[in-house]
């Protein structure tokens, strides 16, 4: 590859990587939010490089006709050489698609093929009391963490409040309320479901806010219970900055 097109697929890296993390949110779809100063710094030294390797290949052009070689082959110092394979061009691509067309979020397509995140394990007296309002707001994973280690049973009866994306179920019972949780980025994602019963599934990756109670399934607070919602109301809500965690619901009531 010429070094007018290297330092110009050098340039167009460092902007899709400043425009991802300075100028919007869209470095949340593939990373965690702690990788921000990495991607930035990454960003301006590729940024840097671009523009050191365009002045010296523009240097380079001004000197050429005083200076350039003269070889038996090449006698009045020009260059035959032929340009980049076509294989090369493809680099742009993902420089490209930062700048005008960044990839979607990871969402149900991914969640459906993962296996679920265990939920950490939490003694008997590391349970708070949970707060007297009706619904109740709960993370996905604190919900299931109560319906399978809380021996009080203190979520039964509660109308809770759960927010995350619809995953549809393979088998046709019921459908997935999921979050994907990131350890680094979006090639070691992990899902937290809860099942959703009573309630037709809307479209695959709707984010939604689901009230309910807990479904009857095994003995609650064993770990014999499953993590499932008798859906009571699913409210669409738009998905948080940064889909990746799993937190709690985005909606007042």
């Amino acid at each position: 590859m010429r070094r007018p097109v290297q330092a110009l697929l050098l340039a167009l890296s460092g902007l899709g990587l400043l425009q991802a993390t300075l100028f919007s949110d869209l470095f949340l779809r593939y990373v965690k939010e702690g990788m921000r100063p990495l991607l930035v710094a990454s960003g301006v030294v590729l940024l840097a490089l671009g523009a050191a390797e365009g002045w010296s290949s523009a240097a380079r052009l001004r000197r050429a006709p005083a200076d350039a070689p003269v070889s038996p082959e090449d006698p009045h110092g020009h260059d035959h050489g032929h340009g980049p394979p076509w294989v090369a061009w493809l680099l742009f691509l993902p420089a490209l698609s930062l700048l005008f067309w960044a990839p979607p979020a990871l969402g149900a397509y991914t969640a459906s093929r993962e296996t679920p995140q265990a939920v950490t394990v939490t003694g008997q007296d590391d349970f708070d009391p949970l707060p007297a309002v009706s619904p109740l707001p709960l993370t996905l994973g604190d919900f299931t963490r109560r319906v399978q280690q809380d021996r009080s049973r203190a979520v039964q009866g509660r109308t809770v409040l759960l927010a995350g994306f619809v995953t549809p179920d393979g088998s046709g019972d019921g459908w997935y309320l999921t979050r994907l949780i990131l350890n680094c980025c979006a090639a070691d994602a992990q899902s937290v479901k809860v099942r959703v019963h009573g309630v037709a599934a809307p479209k695959a990756d709707t984010w939604v806010a689901v009230t309910g109670t807990w479904h009857p399934s095994g003995t609650l607070g064993t770990p014999s219970a499953e993590a499932g919602l008798d859906a009571r109301t699913v409210e669409r809500i738009a998905r948080p900055s940064n889909g990746y965690t799993d937190g709690p619901p985005l909606v007042t009531r």
